[in-house]
């Protein structure tokens, strides 16, 4: 077992400075699913899927492992899931309940730490760089957390154990389910050589194509080059890139909550010719928009609802309206509203919400953390 001690292991980065933070990235696992199966016992160990009704174009909001192991995955429709697994369990999304297991997780964050960055109701980063429990040991501190999670809460959570967020948010899909893992500083090097670049934030199938091409495929691959040939052949995000790849990571928690809107969208395989087509698409971005706002936590103050059209030349136009939740005929309306400028097919549409400023506020008590 591999443990940072009370006394921090020091390694330099390549900026010259020492590595001293202790960052748990946590991930209650499957956590939809989870607080569900610990509600009804009788549905451990069967397929599960949390979301919409399929008689509704509803989509999995999340499912279990049972689930996942046959196919089922987030974002699915619902009715594809039940065509793949047609004895799945479906259970309609109880935001109320799901908010309540998710204060009670982050009640036992705090008692470790004050710098916690949620990421949504089943997921936070914490620096737990400073904490004098179990003698500064991030690795038991992140099991005893998983230990309390399980007794008091009655679900599984994951733990990455890193540096930085970088590689704890790696560390803790390691062992899912139900697991840890531990980057030491020390085997920092050691452990990002054979880590594929794929996994490195920002790294889709695009970007990876091209690494691809350059016969880049780990991390250590993407070492060779230096980070002004990065930059020149991937922008801004070289640089990112070069970092990473040596697993540098020098973000901060970001301790308060800044989100000024949250959005969702898609683009059509083939334009929808008519506003009938569009309507029928819509619904399921609005599914969608609700169960990302519900990830932010406690129901955050809504000021307007938008909505972004783009057509087959690829203009587009967006509208707008003051409203203080998410209403389905508003949206509706707005669509209405944005196909008329221009009368033409559709190849992508867009909703999402402006939020109230009162979501910028700092929380009381949560320091600033200190950079590397």
């Amino acid at each position: 077992m591999i443990c940072f001690q009370a006394e921090p292991i020091c390694v330099l980065t390549m900026e010259g400075r020492a590595s001293q933070r202790k960052i748990i990235h946590c991930d209650c696992d499957s956590f939809y699913a989870s607080v569900e199966e610990r509600d009804d016992p009788s549905l451990m160990g069967q397929p599960l899927a949390v979301g919409g009704s399929p008689n509704a174009r509803g989509v999995v909001a999340t499912c279990n492992y049972a689930a996942r192991n046959l196919g089922v995955h987030s974002a699915m429709p619902m009715s594809r899931a039940l065509k793949l697994i047609p004895w799945l369990i479906v259970v309609p999304t109880n935001m109320e309940k799901y908010r309540a297991a998710s204060k009670a997780v982050h009640e036992i964050f705090k008692e470790y730490t004050l710098l916690i960055e949620p990421l949504s109701l089943d997921e936070a980063f914490l620096d737990v760089t400073n904490s004098d429990r179990l003698e500064g040991s991030a690795t038991l501190i992140a099991r005893e957390i998983r230990q309390k999670v399980k007794e008091r809460v009655g679900i599984t959570i994951s733990a990455g154990i890193a540096p930085n967020k970088f590689l704890a948010k790696i560390a803790s899909d390691w062992r899912k389910p139900d697991g840890e893992f531990t980057i030491p500083p020390n085997e920092v090097q050691q452990f990002i050589q054979n880590l594929p670049v794929d996994k490195i934030f920002g790294v889709g199938k695009v970007t990876a194509e091209k690494l691809k091409k350059l016969n880049v495929f780990t991390c250590s691959d993407l070492q060779v080059f230096r980070e002004p040939e990065l930059t020149a052949k991937f922008g801004k995000f070289g640089k990112t890139l070069f970092k990473l790849c040596r697993g540098v990571d020098e973000r901060e928690l970001n301790v308060e909550r800044k989100r000024k809107s949250l959005s969702t969208e898609r683009t059509f395989p083939k334009d929808l010719k008519d506003i009938d087509l569009c309507s029928e698409r819509l619904e399921a971005l609005i599914i969608d928009l609700r169960e990302r706002l519900s990830k932010l936590g406690p129901a955050p103050p809504i000021k307007a609802l938008t909505m972004k059209i783009k057509f087959s030349d690829f203009t587009q136009t967006t509208v707008s309206r003051q409203a203080q939740a998410i209403d389905s005929k508003i949206f509706h309306e707005l669509l209405r509203k944005g196909f008329s400028r221009k009368n033409s097919p559709i190849r992508l549409l867009g909703v999402g919400v402006e939020l109230k400023a009162e979501l910028n506020k700092k929380s009381d008590g949560r320091q600033k953390l200190l950079k590397w």
